[in-house]
């Protein structure tokens, strides 16, 4: 690196004086370009400066025919590494319980709700479909023997996507202008990284969102480089669009895409920016610089992101287990849910169903099981999809003699707001009744337990009595509807129903019961009920004595764009609610240090567990602290006078691994605002760009070397990688091992595969 030099400058030198870099560099191409050229270049976008730093660029993808070979050997290594033994275990593994799942409900088109958006899980139910899956197996288990499953097709398409990403990373770097051997070091180091290898061996999404973020990373280097040149062009157009597709495709495989499209957003502002200060881009160029990038990298994700919502909802057209996380208006868009028109008007003696306005809207239930403390009644709960233990029929409790049939003698009756009635449930025959008695999980003073009480001509007694009170705005239910706040209307109206004799309100929230009320949502009786959890609605609605023409009323069914904002809303709730703690879990801190990993599959005596390569990782986090160490000792200097950055050779390598950097920090930091589960899966986008800065750095250090004893460091850092890969292979695997390998191999008491242990081969 040049000796960097002081603030204290020497005079001026006269106007026709060679500056001081002359002897190093005695012309610009600038000074061939005639006027008409150069005001040509300027309309199109140039500067002086962009002409004799960016017009010619010394960098750009410029791969011989010998790294082509070099690479396709790399490449067959890797097919190797990835592909070898693929069909076994030939059980479930890890998350292959969910994503493998997921494949059969596509196939069966059977609706299901998934925190991550559907692109990866699509790619890998096409890979089954096209083998001949029929959706029969359940992933109940991991461990459960595969039957009939063509997991090895569906595994190979990750493995595969897993492959792409090598020739990706070295030609991302040759198009950053990294040297050969640098890019061939990123790409060894890569193909032995065991965390990789082990996730894209599965029927995992990991696999293709890496291959998608490193996708984006040529694409979008590609066009940086191509912007050097002519904008506008065809070729420019391309590499700018195919950045946008590839940004949608990465957000379409996870949300964790949305720190690439903050690291491609934030160049894109520093692009803008640049143009903004060059005097010869006028306003007009520059809007049109800035509707380009808005069309490529706004609008083209954006369209491609939601047409795999699309596709996710032409496909899952039938009613299925995800159902109870939607709204009623979605249910009643996918085929087994539609309901029939209902009567508006709800009077006494009509048999309803009851739903929750809140969390996700479940039924109000009963069924002929008790609890097995409290009162030991008969339970009442939230379930989420229809069955006639949710039938009840209302009954006036202000009636003399047995309410349940005194309807049937009166002239047809509504229910107006404040009426005094009771819930009869059909199947049981027992009321809807509160006590003095703490719920089964919230057991705290200011609720009670709901439970269903009495039997067949029983009258019941006053803790069976509610009042009902109607909400006067219905929560946009009542829209066009001015009686539903008035009387009660099947759909259009929202009500609260108040314990006759202790005040509390019928409540329910996302609390579950244990397996013994076969984990559905609790209901309570609460004092202190927040509003949103004690509302309810009626869906459906039937009276023998209501006329066949009475008025009807049915859910306005959401069109795509409804149904697609739901389910973002949906995805983005119960993806922050996975909080429970899990036996591998890991935070954010731990991931460049590699402390642990996570147990994928045991059976057989064997084991597969997910662990990256040290020499890959470790080098890799030196690497990142080595570069910020560095570039916050330069600014230091800069603030003292030093121009550290002025220097061609600093100024290259700081854009170089300044855009790594930010890449690695994008893809990591934001988890540490997260207070969801984690896994030291979750760092391998981080752990890509960790990689290729590893590479820059290599380069930069060994850029004053000759050719042969750069590839010789290489070949050492190349073999160090190879042979941890070797080491730790039987957990990639599921390899037989001795107990004294094992043990051995456990460097850390962090690395908690050893646990099983006592099983290993000795």
């Amino acid at each position: 690196m040049a000796a960097s030099v002081r603030v204290r400058r020497p005079p001026s030198p006269p106007p026709h004086a060679p500056s001081q870099h002359s002897n190093r560099f005695p012309h610009t191409r600038e000074d061939h370009l005639d006027a008409d050229a150069r005001r040509e270049a300027a309309s199109k976008g140039y500067s002086r400066s962009t002409l004799s730093r960016k017009a010619y660029p010394s960098g750009g993808l410029k791969v011989t025919s010998g790294e082509w070979k070099l690479l396709a050997v790399v490449i067959i290594i890797a097919l190797g590494v990835r592909l070898f033994r693929i069909s076994k275990p030939d059980s479930v593994v890890f998350d292959e319980v969910h994503f493998g799942k997921f494949a059969s409900k596509y196939i069966k088109t059977q609706y299901f709700v998934d925190v991550h958006p559907p692109l990866a899980k699509l790619l890998i139910t096409l890979a089954g479909f096209i083998f001949g899956y029929d959706g029969n197996f359940d992933f109940k288990d991991i461990g459960k023997t595969y039957e009939n499953v063509p997991y090895v097709a569906m595994r190979l398409l990750p493995a595969l996507l897993g492959v792409a990403t090598i020739p990706l990373s070295y030609l991302t770097l040759r198009a950053l202008d990294c040297r050969a051997t640098t890019a061939l070091l990123a790409s060894s180091l890569l193909t032995f990284e065991n965390g990789l290898i082990t996730q894209s061996r599965h029927i995992l999404l990991d696999s293709p969102l890496v291959f998608f973020t490193a996708l984006t990373t040529f694409f979008w280097t590609g066009f940086s480089n191509e912007e050097h040149h002519q904008p506008f062009t065809q070729s420019w157009w391309t590499w700018l669009t195919l950045t946008g597709l590839s940004l949608g495709a990465v957000v379409s495989c996870k949300w964790v895409g949305l720190f690439t499209i903050a690291t491609v957003g934030l160049g894109t502002v520093r692009q803008l920016w640049l143009l903004l200060g060059d005097l010869r881009v006028g306003p007009r160029l520059w809007i049109k610089h800035f509707l380009a990038r808005a069309l490529c990298l706004i609008a083209v994700p954006t369209i491609f992101y939601m047409s795999m919502f699309w596709i996710h909802f032409a496909i899952l057209q039938n009613s299925g287990e995800g159902d109870g996380f939607m709204s009623s208006e979605f249910q009643h868009t996918l085929g087994g849910r539609g309901m029939a028109d209902t009567f508006a008007d709800v009077a006494i003696g009509s048999e309803v169903t009851i739903r929750h306005v809140n969390t996700q809207g479940g039924y109000l239930h009963s069924h002929p099981h008790n609890y097995p403390g409290g009162s030991q009644q008969q339970q009442v709960t939230l379930y989420p999809h229809r069955d006639t233990n949710n039938d009840w029929r209302i009954v006036n409790a202000t009636a003399e003699g047995d309410p349940d049939f005194d309807w049937e003698e009166q002239p047809l009756t509504y229910i107006p707001s404040g009426s005094r009635i009771k819930l009869r449930h059909l199947l049981t025959q027992k009321h809807l009744h509160s006590h003095d008695y703490r719920p089964p999980v919230s057991d705290v003073d200011f609720q009670n337990e709901i439970s269903a009480y009495g039997m067949p001509g029983f009258a019941g007694d006053a803790n069976d009595d509610w009042y009902l009170e109607l909400e006067s705005d219905s929560y946009g239910r009542g829209r066009g509807d001015r009686e539903s706040g008035k009387r009660l209307r099947t759909l259009r109206s929202v009500f609260r129903l108040r314990h006759a004799l202790t005040g509390c309100y019928l409540f329910s929230h996302k609390v579950k019961l244990p397996e013994w009320g076969y984990e559905q949502q609790e209901v309570t009786c609460n004092k202190n009920a927040v509003k949103e959890n004690s509302l309810w609605f009626v869906e459906t609605n039937i009276h023998p004595k209501l006329p066949k023409d009475a008025p009807k009323v049915n859910y306005k069914l959401p069109g795509f764009l409804g149904k697609f904002l739901e389910l973002q809303q949906v995805m983005w709730t119960t993806n922050a609610g996975l909080t429970d703690r899990h036996t591998y879990d890991s935070r954010p801190d731990s991931w460049p240090r590699l402390r642990r990993g996570i147990n994928f599959w045991v059976k057989d005596h064997r084991q597969i567990y997910l662990m990256g390569n040290p020499t890959v990782w470790w080098l890799s986090s030196v690497a990142v602290v080595l570069y910020a160490g560095v570039r916050a000792f330069l600014i230091l200097r800069a603030k003292r006078g030093y121009r550290d950055f002025e220097n061609t050779k600093v100024s290259k390598y700081d854009g170089l691994c300044g855009f790594l950097f930010i890449g690695w920090f994008l893809h990591y930091f934001p988890f540490f605002l997260m207070g969801r589960q984690l896994f030291l899966h979750h760092y391998f986008p981080a752990l890509y760009f960790a990689v290729l800065l590893l590479a820059s750095v290599f380069d930069l250090l060994t850029s004053n070397l000759r050719p042969k004893i750069r590839l010789q460091i290489a070949a050492v850092l190349i073999f160090a990688a190879f042979w941890n890969f070797t080491y730790f292979s039987p957990l990639v695997y599921g390899n037989p091992w001795t107990k004294t390998k094992c043990l051995n191999a456990r460097w850390f008491k962090t690395w908690d595969f050893a646990w099983y242990v006592g099983s290993f081969v000795e």
